[in-house]
This record gives C-alpha cells, sequence and structure tokens, in this order.
C-alpha cells in the first residue's frame, strides 16, 4: 500500500468537500440548490459543462475501447458526448433559459401538461442507474487500487460516495460548480504532466501516432454496408441526442447568468471535452510502448486497470499525486451532479404534483432528503453490478431519454403543431420499441433498439399530432358538403 498517495488523494478528497460545504453557505431557495441562482460567470459555466462527460469512463472507459477498436469505438463517447453539449447551446440554451425553469420536465409540463411531464421525468431519473453506478464503480476501483487491495471495492464505494454526497446535500449545484472549477484545472493540469512524461517513456510523440496509425485506431467510419453504418448512427445519436434532455446538462447550462453565457458555455465546454478526452487515450497508447507485456494483459482482463497500473508502476510519486487527482476530480465533478439531478427532478416534476402547495422551505428539505435516498439506491445498484465495464454502464444509461424524451423536448421547442397527443404517443412507442428490441434477443441484433425506439417516437409524435387535426377537418369537409 502507497500510503503517502493514499493520503494525498484523501486529503484532496476532503479539501473538495470542504469547498462545496462552504459553498452550502449560500444557499437560501431552490433556485439556488438546483441551477445556482442562474449566476454563474462564462468560466464557470465553461468547466462545469466540460465536467459534464469528463468522468470515470473517459479516464478509463474510453481509453479501453479506444485501443480494442480505435475511434471507431469510440463514436458515442466522446463524439457523440460532446457534440451533445454543442447542440444544446446551438439549438436549446437560449430558448430554454429564457422560460425560466427549475428543471428540464417543467418545459414538458407548461407545453404539454402534467402527465407528459411525469412520463418524461421517470425516464430521465431512471437513466441516471447507469451513469452515476459507473462514477460510484470508479471510485471504487480507486480505493482498490491505492490501498493495494486492503480496501475492497464495495467498500471503497462507500467511503468516496459519502465524501461527494456530504457537500453536494449542502450546497447543490452551486457546490458542484465551485469544485468542479477547482477540479477540472487539476485535471488538465494532471492529464497533460502525465501525458507529457508517457511520451518521453515511449521513445516520443511520434512514436505513439506510429504505434496507432499501424493498429488502425484511427480509422473512425465504419464498413461500407448497410449494417455497419445503421449501427454507427445509432451508436453516435445515443449521447448526442439522448443527453439533451437530460437534468444534469440542463441544470448546468442553466446555472448561467444570462442566455448568451449558456449559450457560449455549452459550445466551448462540449468541444474542449473533445479535445481534452483524446490524453487519457494518447496516454494508453503510450503504455503499449512502456510495458507492452503487462498492457497486453490487462487489455485481455481487465483493460481498465491500465491507466491505474502505468501510473504506480512507471511513474514517480508527484505524477502518481497528479494523476489520481485527476482522476478522482474527474469522477466527483460527474458524479456530483448526476446525483443532484434526478433528485431534484424528483421533487420540482413528480413530488410537487403528488403534494401541491408546499413552500419553498419545504422543497428544498425534500430535495435534500431525495438526494440521500437516491445515493443510496445507487450506491446499491453500484455494488450489485460489481464487474460490469464502466463504458457500457454509461452507453446504456441515455437509450431510456434518447427514445423518451428527446422528440417531446426538440418538436415542443421547434414545432407549433406539437400536441400533447403527439407526445404521448411518442414516449409510448418510443420506449415500448426500445423495451421489445431488448427483450427480444434476434430483434435487437438485427437492428439497433435505441435507434429503432428514435424512429418510432418520431413517428408517434407526428401521427399523434396531426391525425386529430386531419380527422377534425375532414369531418369539418363532410359536414360543408353535406
Amino acid at each position: 500500500m502507497n500510503t503517502t498517495l493514499l493520503a494525498f488523494v484523501i486529503l484532496y478528497l476532503v479539501g473538495t468537500m470542504a469547498i462545496g460545504m462552504y459553498a452550502g453557505t449560500r444557499i437560501k431557495s431552490t433556485a439556488d440548490f438546483a441551477v445556482a441562482g442562474h449566476s454563474l460567470p462564462l468560466a464557470m459555466v465553461i468547466t462545469t459543462t466540460f465536467a459534464t462527460w469528463f468522468g470515470a469512463e473517459t479516464v478509463m472507459g474510453i481509453p479501453a475501447k479506444f485501443v480494442e477498436g480505435g475511434l471507431n469505438a469510440v463514436i458515442e463517447d466522446p463524439f457523440g458526448a460532446s457534440m451533445c453539449l454543442v447542440l444544446v447551446g446551438a439549438f436549446f440554451a437560449s430558448r430554454l433559459y429564457k422560460m425560466s425553469l427549475l428543471t428540464i420536465g417543467d418545459f414538458y409540463r407548461q407545453r404539454y401538461g402534467k402527465g407528459v411531464e411525469i412520463f418524461c421525468s421517470v425516464a430521465i431519473i431512471l437513466s441516471y442507474l447507469g451513469w452515476v453506478a459507473a462514477q460510484i464503480t470508479a471510485l471504487g476501483l480507486v480505493f482498490a487500487v491505492l490501498s493495494g487491495g486492503a480496501i475492497a471495492p464495495a467498500t471503497g464505494m462507500v467511503i468516496g460516495t459519502a465524501l461527494v454526497l456530504a457537500y453536494v446535500m449542502v450546497g447543490g449545484m452551486l457546490a458542484v460548480a465551485w469544485t468542479d472549477f477547482v477540479q477540472m484545472i487539476v485535471l488538465v493540469v494532471g492529464l497533460s504532466f502525465i501525458a507529457n512524461l508517457a511520451a518521453d517513456q515511449a521513445g516520443g510523440v511520434d512514436k505513439v501516432l506510429a504505434l496507432a496509425d499501424a493498429k488502425d485506431w484511427f480509422r473512425i467510419l465504419p464498413e461500407a454496408t448497410p449494417y455497419g453504418w445503421t449501427w454507427f448512427v445509432a451508436a453516435a445519436i445515443t449521447m448526442m441526442f439522448g443527453s439533451i434532455p437530460q437534468q444534469d446538462v440542463f441544470q448546468r447550462v442553466m446555472s448561467a447568468k444570462d442566455s448568451d453565457t449558456a449559450r457560449t458555455g455549452a459550445i466551448i465546454g462540449g468541444l474542449s471535452y473533445l479535445a481534452f478526452a483524446f490524453v487519457p487515450m494518447f496516454i494508453v497508447a503510450s503504455a503499449l510502448i512502456i510495458m507492452p507485456a503487462e498492457t497486453q494483459d490487462l487489455l485481455a482482463n481487465d483493460p481498465q486497470k491500465v491507466l491505474p497500473t502505468l501510473i504506480l508502476s512507471k511513474m514517480p510519486l508527484v505524477a502518481q499525486i497528479f494523476f489520481f487527482g485527476a482522476l478522482v476530480s474527474a469522477i466527483k465533478s460527474t458524479s456530483s451532479a448526476t446525483l443532484l439531478a434526478p433528485s431534484t427532478s424528483f421533487v420540482e416534476n413528480i413530488l410537487k404534483n403528488i403534494r401541491p402547495g408546499m413552500s419553498d422551505r419545504q422543497l428544498l428539505l425534500a430535495m435534500r432528503i431525495t438526494l440521500l435516498v437516491f445515493t443510496a439506491l445507487v450506491l446499491t445498484y453500484a455494488i450489485v453490478m460489481e464487474g460490469t465495464a464502466i463504458y457500457d454502464l454509461v452507453s446504456a444509461a441515455y437509450q431510456i431519454p434518447l427514445v423518451g424524451a428527446f422528440i417531446p423536448l426538440t418538436c415542443g421547442l421547434y414545432w407549433r403543431r406539437a400536441t400533447t397527443q403527439g407526445a404521448i404517443l411518442s414516449i409510448v412507442l418510443g420506449i415500448g420499441t426500445l423495451t421489445l428490441f431488448t427483450l427480444h434477443a434476434g430483434l435487437g441484433e438485427a437492428f439497433p433498439g435505441q435507434l429503432a425506439g428514435l424512429l418510432m417516437a418520431a413517428l408517434g409524435m407526428l401521427v399523434g399530432s396531426l391525425a386529430p387535426q386531419f380527422i377534425a377537418d375532414h369531418r369539418t369537409r363532410m359536414a360543408y358538403q353535406t
């Protein structure tokens, strides 16, 4: 066990927790707790949107996928994920910001009514199980690696989750934004330093790039067949579209001080994420040159441990401190907001419909209690799902909002003829189709379920919105003729 390194990581965890707790002293209302009082400047909006996706899967999951199948294998994340933020900034941020909403579910209520609000909110909340579980799983892995196995992964999950929960419960979105700002600085500096050391040990950047080129890792497009392109598009849109109606993305963008800041911050944050996501991929590619035999063995058995093993076995203590500080920063920045988001949605869009007339103070208390309960549930889920790849946990999380919430949101903003009937039919057909493809192995293997669900959701919106008007017009014409 490296006690010095473990001590530094714990000290860093406690330090960022203290920052978040201090931010909590400024929380006076549900708006402060949910969207930081719409007060964040551009720099903080950029760092907190950048932090939306830079989590455990970016540091450990994406590099493992990259060395297995090249850029084509990571089209979903970081490419799709980063473009989600760019699309949010370009087409959604300003319109939603001007509506003065507290949650994304509020939009569905204003546009379609309470029924659609509840259905979409439930779909969004459920999607967070896999996403948050991935971060908690990574926290357990960090403690297990640092302690040399003395701390079991499940115990590490509990410790790490408790430290994150403490400042989120007290400080809400304001604490998330403040800690994100510090954590993203640590992450960028730390991983850049590690990449420089890895390049030196591998014999130079050109040697690493030559290896990637020799293994055809730069190939991004699929095989030129209908089957290849179908699965490529399905992977690309899962996070690109499925994450747009997510509460954590909404909260970070809506925390901006004005609509221009919301739009610009999301776009810059998304592009920054795409650019910097290549750094962990580069480091893992370097590992194949620095320690080829050990890396090949890890890739075959536990690819998520390649980076931690490289750092612990080949890097000096200062690099180890930087790496695990950066890794913990990535995990905490993502897990904090993804714990807060579903809790906020539940209280604002479900509990308020069950118990109308709650005061702002009661709502704030309910958000904190819900946050505690949701954290306990997702921690249990993460422990039960221990052993599942981090990338896979994240990938599966966004199929539900993709088929159940994206079409009603987009059509609600940009198509005046979208109706409540259309939104309901869209949700039913979208989720129903995804469920069918998930349960029926043959269908799911022949065609991607999330793409089938999205197409059916779009059809449902069109038919549900236009058919009643078509029938009414037809009856009017018939009555006129008679």
